[in-house]
């Protein structure tokens, strides 16, 4: 008998409900239980109460924590009920198409080696091998790494960033992905990374917040067979329903060109529950409402570097002993990440972290899914002496606009000397004039697969005098604008048209550098449908300096004129030349190439049946520094011949693809 009376309790009434404070006497940590004990243990009703019913309590919280509230309600009113909790079924999905992707081996006009291959159900596996069905990137291995045309590397690069080329998947319906599988028919392990997408690619209007999420990330690792292979990484849960997949990849351990089939979607309508087993009960597990989510890169830019934010220090430590100049070597190895978080620990490192010359390399591709108006906003005021800009890959999807862009180049332009756009779909005429116009000293621009730009867009890059790299791989580039660009930038050393479906006459063109471009060194001309014997001779005259050309797949061109045999006379710099496809390549080029292209690394002659043995032999004794033979599909070099190859040249990798 209590002070209070008998304690009577009714029918259906609650034995013990303790209030949201009681349940959470703890102190930014793991849930206490002591107060929650001593309650239960003096109140009346706790020989009713057991161990698991507290539990069970805080097992409802959790799941009440980790569902939607209206999956909540109706897995309670089941288990009330004694009813059995619906099922969700899982969803199999193949890709229904192709959003966006970085480079493919393909042409634009075409299905094979496409990454449009990527939609729809599988057409190659389970069978490996070389096939025209697949989806097919530009570059494996090293080998584009070490030839003439390869660009310097990016500093405070972070080390978990390896992606080289990206690909952007839709399904048809939106679902909670519980598994992916990817399917590899040729040299797989190139999947570095798959991302989904919180916008819906079929929606009218898109959110406020585009999030990704990285369902799985791992470094490049070597796969040693070349089999077909179902790759199914274990993915995590995310907390809204996606159907844009996005892949990742890195080739640079491959033997040879990845090819993938399909892409397989798993997933559910109704977000799963987490397992019990696989949590922690945390003090964070207990909250009515969900945990606010964090994202890493980017994201809180505007926050992390707000002076409200950043609170001072009485004391700088020894950092106040520091020579200023020795305090920025050390920051200079951070990522930029790391110097926004830097900048709130004190007063000096704050002003260390916004100093301009830490942002002299500033490379954003890594957190792509982050950057957007807000960040170039915050970022402005301290990339006033930026020299590298890495922008690639950022900007879809309306995260930067035109405006920001803009105004941000206004502030920042006019020291910079190289700006990578590549994948940059928000670009406009507007922007390419901005560029122009307040970006003078620009030396190297890359407009790689900004297949949006308009035409007309490129006839600003004309009044850039001083370029000397150039890349427009994938563009809609047209002729007027490209012989505008050759007649004012004669400082252009690396010039890159491969897929440039919109020029009408590489012949022309080639004319044009041959009299403006003397300094070229490097011509990528991959995929060029129209450029003849005219145009090669215009370049072999005019553009002594070429040490890499890459006519590959250019099928208007014929051995029978005697092109590659002036090629071979005429540039005796070349390391690099790909006649990729090229049918009529024969023992006489070979020949040619041998006797006057010494300094030949990389040859590719995949196609070609009118090379024999004798001939690469040949090839293989005079150039000593060669690295890198593709004779796939040469019907005269068979396996055997490769073997015998390679036994006496083991310093040159010998590729020699096959179809099972």
């Amino acid at each position: 008998m209590s002070a209070r009376g008998p304690s009577v309790l009714r029918p259906g009434a609650c034995f013990f409900k303790p209030s949201h404070k009681e349940l959470m006497h703890v102190s930014r940590g793991y849930l206490t239980v002591s107060n929650f004990i001593i309650h239960i243990w003096t109140s009346p009703a706790f020989p009713m109460l057991t161990v698991l019913s507290m539990f069970y309590y805080i097992y409802l919280r959790r799941r009440a924590r980790t569902a939607t509230r209206g999956e909540l309600m109706n897995h309670r009113r089941a288990i009330e009920s004694n009813r059995p909790l619906p099922i969700n079924v899982e969803l199999v999905q193949y890709a229904k198409e192709v959003l966006d992707f970085s480079s493919h081996y393909g042409s634009e006009n075409s299905m094979s080696y496409t990454m449009w291959n990527l939609a729809g159900a599988p057409n190659v596996y389970p069978s490996s091998g070389d096939f025209t069905q697949t989806a097919v990137f530009r570059t494996y291995g090293t080998w584009w790494e070490l030839c003439p045309s390869a660009r310097l590397p990016f500093t405070r690069t972070p080390p978990n960033f390896h992606s080289q080329d990206y690909v952007e998947l839709a399904f048809e319906e939106p679902v909670f992905p519980t598994a992916i599988h990817v399917l590899e028919t040729y040299h797989p392990g190139s999947v570095v990374k798959i991302l989904a997408c919180s916008a819906s690619p079929y929606s009218q209007n898109l959110p406020a917040d585009v999030r990704w999420d990285v369902l799985w990330s791992e470094a490049p690792t070597k796969v040693n067979s070349p089999q077909a292979r179902q790759f199914s990484p274990c993915i995590k849960q995310i907390n809204f329903p996606t159907n844009l997949i996005r892949l990742e990849l890195n080739s640079s351990l491959l033997d040879y060109y990845t090819e993938l089939d399909a892409v397989v979607l798993h997933g559910v309508r109704e977000r799963p529950l987490l397992s019990l087993s696989t949590t922690m009960i945390a003090m964070d597990d207990l909250d009515d409402d969900e945990d606010e989510e964090t994202d890493d890169g980017l994201d809180c830019l505007n926050k992390q570097f707000s002076a409200t934010t950043f609170r001072k220090s009485t004391t700088n430590g020894y950092f106040d002993k520091l020579p200023y100049e020795l305090i920025q070597l050390i920051l200079s190895h951070l990522t930029v990440p790391d110097l926004c978080s830097l900048s709130q620990t004190c007063k000096l490192l704050y002003q260390h972290c916004c100093d301009p010359l830490q942002y002299i390399h500033l490379n954003l591709q890594p957190y792509w899914a982050n950057i957007n108006d807000t960040a170039l906003e915050y970022l402005q005021p301290r990339c006033v002496l930026v020299q590298w800009l890495n922008l690639s890959w950022t900007g879809n999807r309306g995260t930067i606009s035109v405006s920001a862009f803009s105004r941000f180049l206004k502030v920042c332009g006019s020291e910079l000397l190289r700006l990578e756009l590549s994948c940059g779909h928000f670009l406009n005429e507007t922007c390419l004039e901005v560029i122009a116009e307040t970006c003078q000293n620009l030396q190297e621009l890359n407009l790689s697969s900004c297949d949006k730009l308009p035409p007309p867009a490129f006839n600003h890059i004309a009044k850039l005098y001083n370029l000397k790299r150039l890349i427009l791989y994938r563009t809609k580039v047209e002729q007027t604008a490209m012989l505008s660009i050759l007649n004012f930038c004669s400082e252009l050393q690396h010039l890159s048209l491969g897929s440039c479906v919109m020029i009408e006459d590489y012949d022309t063109v080639a004319s044009m550098m041959g009299a403006k471009c003397k300094k070229l060194r490097t011509l990528d001309l991959w995929r060029c449908k129209n450029i003849t014997e005219n145009g090669i001779a215009a370049l072999a005259s005019g553009c002594p300096l070429l040490e890499e050309l890459d006519l590959g797949w250019c099928p208007t061109l014929q051995s029978s004129t005697g092109c590659f045999a002036k090629l071979a006379r005429k540039l005796p710099n070349l390391q690099k030349l790909f006649l990729t496809a090229n049918r009529s390549v024969c023992d006489s080029d070979i020949e040619e190439l041998a006797a006057n292209c010494i300094n030949l690394r990389q040859l590719d002659i995949l196609g070609t049946r009118m090379v024999s043995p004798a001939s690469l032999r040949k090839l293989l004794e005079s150039c000593k520094d060669l690295s890198l033979l593709d004779v796939s599909f040469c019907s005269q070099i068979d396996n055997r011949v490769v073997l015998e190859l390679n036994a006496n040249f083991p310093n040159v990798f010998i590729k020699k693809s096959f179809t099972q």
